[in-house]
């Protein structure tokens, strides 16, 4: 079960410490104490606290003050607030200027204690999910489930049932491109839509196992410590840590190396992280998604997988079929993404998808599956002005020498307000020269004017 969080007290007086740990503990709180300044600062170190709870006066020879600014200087990643008997301003100020996030003044009220413990740790996992999405930015569009098909439709309804059971770690697998990633934000968001307490957050935290260099993809799923190797000049929480109370997931779980996929088994079997250089296992409650785009059974056949890990992986599996499986989703996906895109570049005159267009879409074999088709979509948007996506439009790899929608001039309709011819031949020029890579000849043919013709407008128009 997931904590609010751990605090560390420090304090001479034990009758105050122990309220204020069996207080804290009721709350939810995981608690260390100690009553003297001996080893303060290595123990707070290795036990990673989230908070620490520190007494002004300590021992003869080192106070609370020494102790927050040996914190600071030593950059350990926790929140500190001082306590103290002492309700002069200048002590409160100094304890503040040296980093304190706050003090509280004996005799303690609990309720006190309790309302600015849970603001200073809720502000702490808000700066460490702005400062991870600030890196992570996620595309809105890549996050919905779209499909009528009965194969999409089975498997999100075993999402739904997976995510309401509470499944701890989900297996999912299916070539590059088919959604693995959208289908686990989908899970994610099934579970934890419907919490009753809606204040709670629950971080979701990608991390692409093919793209972190393999020096640097241990210290960022499970963190590491202070000087833990050359460049670790402060501690860092993992990628667990960040994702603790939601999800975390692993794309291409396949890719894993050998060693890391053992540390990987034992934090789904415990349920605990060590950061790199770390002497402590700290909790974590996260439900685990990893996804394939490999055949495991045989990665494990060929040793390059552990099998163990394979076991504990595919308790739950979810199988996403590539697009050319599932056809009828494609226009749906297709005008999904055709209105996201409009959006995004402005293009609200892009509206439609004409029936030519879509006859084509849907038979092409999408060997690059969704992603293959978000792209064609999204540059389909971009480089045209028609209200409908017509089959001439479309790349020429998926129209495979299928005639296009023939051109008939009634289809043009002369707006209300009137337009430019000069415009209307610049664009034209634009767009032949545009799907002929700039070969002259080739935009004079489509344009059915002469050679001369052409790069005598071209020039007109500023287009050469």
């Amino acid at each position: 079960m997931k904590t609010h969080g751990r605090i560390f007290l420090i304090d001479d007086e034990e009758l105050v410490i122990s309220m204020l740990a069996r207080v804290l503990k009721k709350e939810g709180y995981e608690t260390r104490v100690q009553t003297s300044a001996a080893e303060a600062l290595n123990n707070i170190a290795s036990w990673h606290p989230d908070l620490v709870l520190l007494d002004i006066h300590l021992d003869e020879d080192i106070d609370g003050i020494q102790i927050l600014q040996q914190i600071k200087n030593e950059e350990i990643d926790t929140q500190v607030v001082m306590l103290t008997a002492d309700d002069r301003a200048e002590t409160a100020i100094k304890a503040m200027k040296l980093g304190a996030a706050d003090y509280l003044t004996k005799p303690f009220n609990s309720e006190e204690v309790k309302i600015v413990i849970k603001g200073i740790l809720e502000k702490g996992e808000l700066k460490d999910e702005v400062s991870y999405l600030r890196e992570k930015n996620e595309s809105k569009a890549a996050q919905k489930m779209v499909g009528e098909s009965p194969v999409i439709k089975d498997l999100m309804l075993k999402s739904q049932r997976l995510a309401e059971a509470g499944a701890q770690t989900i297996l999912i697998t299916g070539e590059s491109g088919t959604g693995k990633e959208v289908l686990a934000r989908y899970i994610h968001e099934c579970r934890f839509q419907h919490q009753s307490m809606a204040e709670e957050r629950h971080p979701y935290v990608a991390v692409n196992c093919t793209a972190l260099p393999d020096n640097l993809i241990e210290s960022e799923l499970f963190g590491h410590s202070k000087w833990a190797f050359t460049d670790a000049k402060a501690e860092k929480k993992g990628m667990f840590e960040l994702a603790d109370g939601g999800t975390i997931l692993l794309d291409e779980i396949g890719d894993m190396r050998p060693d890391l996929q053992s540390k990987f088994l034992r934090v789904l079997e415990e349920r605990t992280v060590r950061r790199l250089g770390g002497k402590t296992d700290l909790p974590v409650d996260v439900m685990v998604i990893a996804t394939t785009n490999k055949d495991l059974k045989e990665a494990v056949a060929t040793k390059e997988f552990r099998k163990d890990l394979y076991f504990r992986l595919s308790t739950f599996a979810l199988h996403l079929p590539p697009l050319r499986e599932r056809q009828e989703d494609i226009p749906g996906l297709a005008r999904f993404f055709l209105t996201d895109f409009a959006r995004k570049y402005a293009k609200n005159r892009v509206q439609d998808i004409s029936p030519k267009a879509e006859q084509i879409l849907s038979s092409y074999g999408w060997p690059g599956n969704i992603r293959e088709l978000r792209n064609i979509i999204e540059r389909c948007v971009v480089l045209e002005s028609a209200e409908v996506i017509t089959a001439a439009q479309l790349p020429a790899e998926l129209t495979g020498g299928q005639s296009a929608e023939p051109f008939q001039m009634n289809n043009i309709i002369l707006p209300k307000e009137g337009l430019s011819l000069e415009k209307v031949e610049q664009e034209l020029l634009r767009q032949a020269l545009e799907r002929t890579g700039n070969n002259q000849t080739k935009a004079a043919k489509l344009l059915k004017i002469s050679y001369d013709s052409l790069r005598y407008q071209a020039k007109k128009y500023g287009l050469l």
